[in-house]
This record gives C-alpha cells, sequence and structure tokens, in this order.
C-alpha cells in the first residue's frame, strides 16, 4: 500500500467502530503510512465534537485542503464522469495525484471515477 486515502463511508465505518475499517487502519499504521482525509469528505462525516473514534483517526491523518488546484482537477473529473458528486471526484483527483488508494464502505460510484484517472485502487471495507 503506497498510501491510503479515506472517504466519507470509511470515516463514518470508523465513528461506528467497524471492524473491516479498524484492521486496514492497523495495517496502514504498521506500515508507516500517514492516511489522507479530504477535507470535504471530513465535512460529511463530522457531526458533532464527541465523535471520539473519528477524532482519533483525524488526529493520526492528514487533511488535504480543497485548494483551487484540487478544486478545478474534482470539476473537471465530475465533467469527464458526468457526475455532480465532487466530494467522490474530490477524493479521487487526491489520490491519484498521490498514487494512494482509496479505502470506502461504497466503492461504486468511486470505481467510475477511478477508471476514468486511472492508477486509483478502490477498496471496499
Amino acid at each position: 500500500m503506497a498510501g491510503l486515502t479515506l472517504d466519507t463511508g470509511a470515516l463514518i465505518a470508523a465513528d461506528r467502530n467497524d471492524r473491516s475499517f479498524w484492521a486496514f487502519w492497523k495495517e496502514a499504521l504498521v506500515r508507516g503510512v500517514v492516511p489522507v482525509i479530504p477535507a470535504p469528505a471530513l465535512a460529511q462525516a463530522w457531526r458533532n465534537p464527541r465523535q471520539a473514534r473519528l477524532a482519533q483517526v483525524v488526529k493520526a491523518c492528514w487533511v488535504e485542503p480543497l485548494d483551487e488546484t484540487l478544486a478545478r482537477s474534482a470539476g473537471e473529473l465530475c465533467g469527464r464522469a458526468r457526475t455532480s458528486d465532487v466530494v467522490d471526484a474530490a477524493v479521487v483527483a487526491g489520490a491519484a495525484q498521490r498514487g494512494d488508494a482509496v479505502l470506502t464502505s461504497d466503492p461504486r460510484d468511486l470505481r467510475r471515477l477511478a477508471a476514468i484517472v486511472g492508477a486509483v485502487e478502490v477498496i471496499k471495507l
């Protein structure tokens, strides 16, 4: 695993104490991987300050900002895929730039986007 990007579904799985998530999490940390959380995915998953498990994950990750360059890449990806989900597009666009795999609970839309950019493995929890 070169790098690991967490999408909203993965963050929700962490918050719900999903065993599959924590198995991937442990493997990433053992390998010295610092997972990435795209800021829009964090916004979708974060609902209150009492989400202790999610807060634990966020502290150990790098939160990728949605800057102008990434926003344009995500928007162009939405156009090419004929979709309007900019959060999924930002997840895939950022992962493609880094060569990361994406961990998700719902791979369908992400795999569609990943097929357009290539070089992004989508892993289902």
